[in-house]
This record gives C-alpha cells, structure tokens and sequence, in this order.
C-alpha cells in the first residue's frame, strides 16, 4: 500500500477567535451531511513546499468536522523525482525534451502506486504531476470519486507535456486548480473547481513570535539585527528567480550600503533540481558577506517565521508561480510583499495598497527602496496586507471550499 503520513489533530473551534463564530458554524454545517464519508490525500512528499503543509492542516481538520480522511504517499525513487520534477518545469512552460524514457518512467512508477493503493474511499485527492495516472492505472475499483488537484501554473504548458498527461487527467470527476486561466487547452472533466491555496494561522510558521526569539534566531543565520534586511523565502528554483532578487539587492545597495539579503528554502525530498540552483544561487552571490544563502533539510518553519517577522522587507520575485504561499505567510505577519506579477500573486496582493507588484529588477529594486525609505507607509500597507489574508487565503475558507465540491459531487 502507499505509504501513510501521519498528522496532529487539529480542532476548528481552535480558529474561533481569528475567524469568528459565523464562520465556525457555516463550516460545521456544510459538513454535517458528509459526516462518515472516507476522504484520501495522495501526493508525492510528506514534507518540504506547499502542498504538504496544507495537508497537514486540512487533513486533520476536515477529521474534526467528521470525515474520516487520510494523507498518503507514493513510493518513488530518484529517477522518478527527477522525470517529475521536468514535468513540473514543463507543465509551466519550460522548454524541455519529453522523452519517450522519461515517458516510460513516468508511466512505471504511476502504474507500481496504482497497483499498491488499497481501499474504498468516497474521495481521493490526487494532488499534482507526480501521481496524475493513478486514476488511470488503477481503474475506480472501490473508490468513488476521484478529484485531481493542480497546484501549478498550466496556463501556457510546453505542449508536449501537456499533451502527454492529459489522457491520465480525463478518468477524473473533478479537477481543482489555483487559478481559472491555469485550466488547460483540451482538458475535459465532468467538474471544474478554483480553489485558491492557504495557510494555516496557528501553525508554528506562523503564529506570532516572541521579539526576543525571533531576535535569536535571524542572530543565528548570522544577520546584523541593527542593519536593514530584505528576505526571499522559496525554493531555489528557477521560476523564483534567486538570481534575480540577488541582482535587485545590488541596485537597492548602490543607493544603501548597509542593507542585507537573505535567501531560504527548505529543500523537498522530490525537488532533486533544488541542489542545482541552490549551488548556482551562491555561485551569483560571489561571496558577498551581505548575502546569506540558507537552505535545510528539516522543517525550518520557526527560521521562516523569525525571518518573515524580523525582515524590513519581504520579496517573492517569481517569473512563474502557482500561487505563492511564501507570499501569504508574510502578508499575515504585516508585511507589504514585493512579489512578481504573475500568476497566484496578483490575486493576494493589490499593487500598491498591500504591497508591489513587479515585472522585472529593475522594478523589484525600486519597490524594495521606496518601503526601506518609508517605514511607515510599509507598516500601514502590511496592515492591509494582514487582513486581506484573513478574509481570504486561510485554512478555513480553504476547508470549505473542499466540503462544497465533495457536497457537489
């Protein structure tokens, strides 16, 4: 069988006080006629990146609302990882062969997981390229409605790609993507739904820390607390675009001298592209004692939180993005985010009020300028930030939203 993740229960009365009761009690009310049903999360890796952290909280809570659900992961190996890693990368439009070997083990490790996979659910959500033709391989067998879940930009795919996986998406009931404009060309399923990414607001990434903690730990990545610092917190990959933020530093340094970058991931297990870009991010910084290249391979969300709290200012400079969690994380700690303007990110931030949108470094470096110079514009622009996450892009709304689709189908 696929292997099983393990989560920490979650209660929603827990979130009564930054949501309010109203929503509490629309919640448990769109779930009542669903209580008992069996819901599956299938996706490639239990940590590192977005996905995984939602499951983490939307599997334990849609358990507290009385669905019986489950995470599960596929059995992969590295040979695998990096066929989908190029799916990923081609599925956002990179210009990349398509191999009939790459085909091939794409197909293999697919029908091995669909061999494996057990049991009778009234929901499986399979998440993403990486097991897009378990449905395909496995056949409904006892499961009933089978939802495929894309959290990439598929909006202009490299067509080979594209073409390839379609035929594994048409056995699904439903498919759920980010964003409307990301449904592709041809893809034809009985039920389409857009539901935008969260985050959960009492995870350890994201509750308020103590000043004095997150002092001690931006201290021990080695940045001056006294001195100006601007952070990207991705994956070092090349939609994200690390080059590009650190040739933006430089421009924002001409002008201030005392100002510091951080860059930081968290490298997933099925990212084996990471350790790549991460060596040619520090080949771009060329010792530059100002620019702190930070990566881990554990959960480093209290490094993230520190950081994301303590930054003057946070940058998300994507060329290509699904969403952009990182983004969401730092609005709601009161940041006004300078992120790029594709993609997931225009939906969260509104240019100029809760933050910047940018096209190219040149605009990212001066957007980045103006929020050093005016502290106080900043603090009331991350203001807006803060609430417009709450009213949109939390773990709740993103709960409801999946009790809705399973109501409908």
């Amino acid at each position: 069988m696929l292997q099983r993740v393990k989560v920490e229960p979650k209660a929603l009365d827990e979130y009564r006080t930054i949501v309010g009761d109203e929503e509490i009690a629309a919640i448990r009310a769109l779930a009542e006629p669903l209580r008992g049903a069996r819901a599956l999360h299938v996706n490639a890796t239990a940590f590192g990146g977005g996905v995984a952290e939602m499951l983490s909280t939307l599997v334990p809570l849609m358990r507290d609302v009385g669905i019986e659900a489950e995470w599960q992961i596929l059995h992969g190996a590295d040979e695998f990882f990096k066929v989908t890693k190029a799916f990923h990368n081609g599925l956002q439009g990179m210009n990349l062969p398509l191999t009939e070997e790459m085909k091939e083990i794409w197909r293999k490790y697919n029908q091995k997981n669909a061999e494996a996979f057990e049991g009778g659910y009234d929901f499986v959500v399979v998440h993403d390229p990486q097991p897009a033709g378990l449905r395909y391989y496995h056949g409904p067998g006892r499961s009933k409605r089978w939802i495929w879940r894309s959290h990439i930009d598929t909006s202009h795919p490299n067509p080979a790609y594209w073409q390839f996986i379609t035929p594994f998406l048409h056995p699904y009931d439903a498919g759920i993507f980010s964003m409307e404009q990301y449904v592709g060309e041809g893809l034809r399923l009985p039920q389409l739904a857009i539901i935008h990414p969260s985050i959960d607001p009492l995870s350890p990434k994201n509750t308020p820390l103590p000043l004095a903690e997150a002092q001690r730990v931006v201290a021990d990545l080695g940045i001056d607390l006294d001195r100006p610092l601007i952070s990207q917190i991705s994956r070092y990959d090349p939609w994200k675009d690390p080059m590009g933020v650190i040739d933006a530093y430089r421009l924002v340094k001409e002008e201030m001298p005392e100002v510091q970058l951080a860059l930081m991931a968290s490298m997933a297990s099925d990212d084996p592209e990471g350790w790549e870009y991460l060596r040619l991010t520090k080949e771009h910084a060329d010792d530059d004692p100002d620019i702190h290249v930070t990566y881990f391979e554990r959960s480093n969300d209290l490094e993230v939180n520190a950081l994301q709290t303590l930054s003057h200012v946070v940058i998300q400079k994507s060329v290509r993005e699904g969403f952009g969690l990182v983004v969401t994380e730092a609005m709601w700690k009161g940041q006004a985010v300078v992120g790029g303007n594709v993609g997931g990110i225009p939906q969260q931030i509104i240019d100029g009020e809760t933050g910047f949108l940018v096209n190219n470094v040149e605009e990212c470096a001066d957007r980045v300028f103006y929020l050093l110079q005016n502290p106080r514009r900043a603090k009331e622009m991350g203001a807006k930030a803060r609430e417009r996450v709450r009213q949109n892009f939390l773990i709740t709304r993103h709960l409801k939203d999946y009790l809705r689709l399973f109501l409908s189908l």
